[in-house]
């Protein structure tokens, strides 16, 4: 798969939401959403990562395990967002918050909002580690449980077919679809913007909507490195390895950190190899946008590019 170096390089990514697309630079995020009347709206607020403040977190390994769980928090708060600004058919006249919701109004007041954000990482997160960790150990246990090597190999094949098989249902989903070209979008625009053109609809549209520094792409190598990782570490007590391998969790998401912005600014043909899976995948995870969606994404990317001409150095 051959991947063209863009013009500007840029630091700059985003995020597909609810009708709407989010942009991160280097010093604001910018969330725009049209809302079911046709308008545009957009909530621009400045942005600082920890990397940014504290020299300590431009550490290698360190800046991508940081990277990951801010790209985790901000990723939740702009869905959060975009479903405040979407308008969902639902009547406000006729909608009665449940006796739960009252209850946590009530109990939690100002601080709700942030403890539901809360609750939905570490939602997340309890999934995410069962499904692609447990699991996995639970099927080598069983089937190879005192050869390491093969116990290493049967638990990255099934984590790798697990988060294959969940992609592609979850791309099946109509109202995924829907996010999925919204997706497409934010590539497309900021394939345009690295090229140095103008942001317009019909410059937007000659570009592809795969990406190499795509989430999905970061997700391919997490689950490559994953297996390369956890190959050095195996103990024959079954929750010894999976305490291990939990813990060895952070050096992973920081070593896949590392190797995407690698590769992610390089053409050389070695190199761009880590890109080829993520980029199959993202065929999955993204759709060619229509002219309206386009035109949503060049929205909040308007709004973050002025900065970023002057401090988007990775």
């Amino acid at each position: 798969m051959k991947i063209e170096k863009p013009k500007h390089i840029t630091s700059i990514g985003g995020q597909a939401v609810i009708e709407g697309v989010m942009m991160r630079g280097p010093e604001s995020i910018a969330t725009s959403v049209r809302k079911v009347d046709g308008e545009i709206v957009t909530d621009v607020k400045p942005y600082k990562s920890l990397s940014q403040k504290n020299n300590f977190f431009k550490i290698p390994v360190l800046r991508g395990v940081v990277g990951f769980f801010e790209s985790m928090i901000i990723g939740m708060k702009t869905l959060m967002l975009s479903a405040e600004y979407f308008d969902l058919g639902i009547d406000d006249e006729d909608y009665k918050p449940s006796k739960f919701e009252t209850f946590l109004n009530k109990l939690l007041g100002d601080k709700f909002q942030d403890a539901l954000i809360f609750f939905s990482l570490a939602l997340s997160m309890v999934f995410g580690v069962g499904l692609f960790v447990i699991l996995p150990n639970i099927v080598a246990k069983v089937t190879f449980s005192n050869d390491p090597f093969m116990y290493n190999v049967i638990e990255g094949i099934v984590r790798m077919v697990i988060f294959l098989l969940y992609i592609m249902l979850i791309s099946r989903l109509k109202d995924i679809q829907r996010v999925f070209e919204y997706h497409g979008a934010e590539h497309k625009t900021i394939h345009c913007y690295e090229n140095e053109e103008t942001l317009t609809v019909e410059n937007v549209k000659k570009y592809s909507v795969l990406h190499p520094r795509c989430g999905t792409s970061f997700l391919m190598i997490v689950m490559v490195v994953s297996i390369v990782v956890f190959s050095f570490f195996w103990s024959e007590n079954f929750w010894i390895t999976l305490a291990i391998r939990l813990a060895l969790l952070p050096l992973v998401a920081g070593l896949s950190y590392e190797i995407i912005k690698f590769s992610g600014r390089s053409t050389n043909k070695f190199v761009c190899m880590f890109n080829v899976p993520g980029m199959w995948m993202q065929r999955f995870t993204t759709r060619e946008p229509d002219d309206s969606q386009i035109e949503v994404a060049i929205n909040s990317l308007e709004n973050v590019i002025v900065k970023d001409k002057t401090a988007d150095k990775w």
